[in-house]
C-alpha cells in the first residue's frame, strides 16, 4: 500500500514546480487519498508546464481499471484539488497534476474555511515546506518562477513606458477571467495562532487557473474592476505584489506580507536567500539630501531591509526585494526605485516558455 505513495512522492518531485521527496510529503499524500487514487495520479505526465491538461484517452489504456471508474476517480481528485481540470489545446476536457504554487499546497486553504482537516494540513504543510526543502527545490534553477512587481506609485512614468509589464495594471489588462481566493499563507498562520492582520481575500488567479477555481469552488469570480480594487486594497495594506516571471499569460498574483508569506516572510526572517525563488528587478535607492529620517520606510518595509543610519535611511541591498512599498510612504520623495544593474535578464516572453526553461534547467 505504502509503495503507491512513495512512487507518487517521487513522481511529483519530477514536476518543474515539484518539491523534493520527503517523509512529510508521504504524510500529506496518505492523509488525502487512497492508494488507488495515488496510482491514478502516477499516470499523468510530469515534464510539462503547469496547467497543461491531457485527455483521459491518453492515459486510460494504462489505468488497468474500467473507464467509468477512472473518470469517477479523476473527477473526485479534481474536485478536491489534486488535479487541475481545463481545456486541452483542441478544446476537450483534460486534467493535469497540480504543481507547487498552482494548486499544491494551496488547495487546502483557498476556500478560507476553518475546518479540522485544514488545520491538520496547515501543520503538515508547515512541517514539510521547511528551509531545506525550498532551497533544494529552487536553488538549482537560474530561471526564477516568480517576480515581484512594484506597487503603482513607486515606478516612475518613464520606466513604466519602457517596461509596461512591470506594472500590475498591465497584468490585469491582459487577463480575461478573474478569480479571488483566500491567501493560503495567512490561513496557515491563522491556524497556527500567529497574528497577522492583513487582508485575507487577496489571492488572485487569471484565465484558465481562474476558471478552475471558479468551477471547483476554490474561489469566486470577480470582474476586472474588482481585481483593480483588490490591488488598491493590497497596496493600502502595505502588501507586496508578485506574479509569474513572464510578460504574457500570467496565471496568478499573490499579495504578500512579512508576517505570513512563505517567501517574503522567510526572507524577512533571513531563512532563505532573497533570490532563490523570486526575480527582483528593482532595488531601493535613497536621496540622502531629501531624507528626513522619519522612519516610515523602516516601519513599513516587509523584509526589514531598511534602517536609520547617520540621520538618513539606509537600505540593505542584499535583502531589498524592490517591492516599492516604502516609496509610497516617503513624505519627501527621497526613496526611489531603480533597476538593478546586476539583473540584466528580463521576464520570459510567456508562461509556457518560462516553465519550459525551468524544466530544461531541472532535467537537462
Amino acid at each position: 500500500m505504502d509503495d503507491a505513495y512513495e512512487k507518487l512522492a517521487t513522481h511529483l518531485s519530477y514536476l518543474g514546480m515539484g518539491m523534493p521527496y520527503r517523509e512529510g510529503m508521504l504524510e500529506i499524500l496518505k492523509e488525502n487519498m487512497t492508494p488507488t487514487e495515488a496510482t491514478v495520479l502516477l499516470l499523468f505526465p510530469t515534464r510539462v508546464a503547469p496547467l497543461n491538461p491531457v485527455k483521459l484517452d491518453e492515459i486510460a489504456s494504462q489505468a488497468g481499471i474500467p473507464r467509468e471508474e477512472l473518470e469517477e476517480l479523476v473527477e473526485s481528485l479534481a474536485e478536491r484539488g489534486w488535479l487541475f481540470s481545463g481545456k486541452t489545446s483542441d478544446g476537450q476536457q483534460g486534467y493535469a497534476l497540480q504543481q507547487v504554487g498552482f494548486g499544491f499546497p494551496q488547495l487546502f486553504f483557498w476556500k478560507g474555511e476553518d475546518t479540522p482537516s485544514a488545520r491538520d494540513m496547515a501543520t503538515m504543510v508547515t512541517k514539510y515546506f521547511n528551509r531545506q526543502v525550498t532551497e533544494q527545490a529552487f536553488s538549482g534553477s537560474e530561471t526564477k518562477p516568480y517576480r515581484y512587481i512594484p506597487v503603482r506609485e513607486s515606478v516612475d512614468q518613464s520606466t513604466q513606458a519602457v517596461f509596461p509589464y512591470q506594472t500590475m495594471e498591465k497584468v490585469i489588462e491582459q487577463a480575461h477571467t478573474f478569480a479571488l481566493a483566500s491567501c493560503p499563507c495567512r490561513m496557515m498562520t491563522q491556524f497556527r495562532g500567529i497574528g497577522c492582520d492583513h487582508p485575507l481575500e487577496v489571492c488572485m488567479k487569471f484565465d484558465e487557473l481562474a476558471q478552475y477555481l471558479i468551477d471547483r469552488g476554490f474561489g469566486r469570480e470577480i470582474t476586472r474592476e474588482e481585481a483593480m480594487e483588490v490591488l488598491r486594497k493590497s497596496e493600502e495594506a502595505g502588501l507586496v505584489h508578485f506574479v509569474d516571471n513572464a510578460v504574457d499569460g500570467i496565471k496568478h498574483n499573490c499579495n504578500c506580507c512579512g508576517c505570513a508569506c512563505w517567501n517574503v516572510g522567510s526572507i524577512k526572517r533571513r531563512k532563505i536567500p532573497r533570490d532563490i525563488l523570486m526575480a527582483t528587478y528593482f532595488i531601493r535607492d535613497t536621496d540622502e539630501d531629501e531624507c528626513i529620517a522619519c522612519g516610515n520606510c523602516v516601519e513599513i518595509c516587509p523584509v526589514d531591509a531598511v534602517t536609520i543610519t547617520d540621520n538618513a535611511s539606509a537600505v540593505d541591498q542584499d535583502w531589498c526585494i524592490g517591492c516599492g512599498v516604502c516609496i509610497s510612504h516617503c513624505p519627501t520623495g527621497a526613496a526611489k526605485l531603480k533597476q538593478r544593474t546586476d539583473k540584466t535578464d528580463l521576464p520570459l516572453p510567456d508562461f509556457e516558455k518560462l516553465h519550459q526553461n525551468i524544466l530544461k534547467e531541472k532535467h537537462g
